[in-house]
């Protein structure tokens, strides 16, 4: 049988938050692998804001590119609350969307990594206008009830036990 020719895009900033919030890093050359063996992937694409000078974010971008995801960034935006703290913004939704848009004749299936509710319009046009299946990978704890809806099919990342790794120990901890 064919494999649907799938193109994955990656919400930085949300997938950033998800890993946080299940306690687990995803390993991003497993995650290629399984989706290769599911799907012929054409590319990955990961999507994020960078901070001026931010070394660590750097080497996170060069990682990915070295294992061929291809990486897209803007700066961040530097907004301040109403108590006066400074906030880092960054949000690549329209890239992302802009991005899909223009690509809609070169893929069947959009792998989408984000629970973001600002993709369900999106994702409702492709399904029905376009005739394109949409699978997201997100969190019990990051996914909208709109992007639950909408998709085909998803996945809940802390379930997707071959994509995961054990995030390294915190400062000052004994390694077990």
């Amino acid at each position: 049988m064919k494999k649907l020719k799938a193109k994955v895009y990656i919400d930085g900033a949300n997938m950033f938050y998800t890993q946080r919030l299940i306690g687990s890093l995803i390993d991003w050359k497993k995650t290629k692998k399984l989706l290769n063996n599911k799907f012929e992937v054409l590319e990955l694409r990961y999507y994020t804001g960078i901070k001026e000078n931010d070394e660590k974010m750097k080497k996170y971008l060069s990682y990915l590119r070295d294992i061929q995801i291809k990486t897209i960034t803007k700066p961040l935006k530097i907004i301040k609350n109403k108590e006066n703290q400074i906030i880092h913004k960054s949000n690549c939704d329209v890239e992302m969307v802009v991005d899909i848009m223009a690509d809609l004749n070169n893929f069947d299936l959009l792998v989408l990594f984000s629970g973001d509710s600002d993709f369900a319009y999106l994702v409702k046009i492709l399904n029905k206008q376009y005739q394109k299946l949409i699978y997201v990978f997100s969190s019990r704890k990051t996914i909208s009830w709109e992007i639950k809806l909408a998709v085909n099919k998803y996945w809940f990342i802390e379930d997707t036990k071959e994509i995961l790794k054990k995030p390294p120990p915190k400062r000052g901890t004994v390694k077990q």
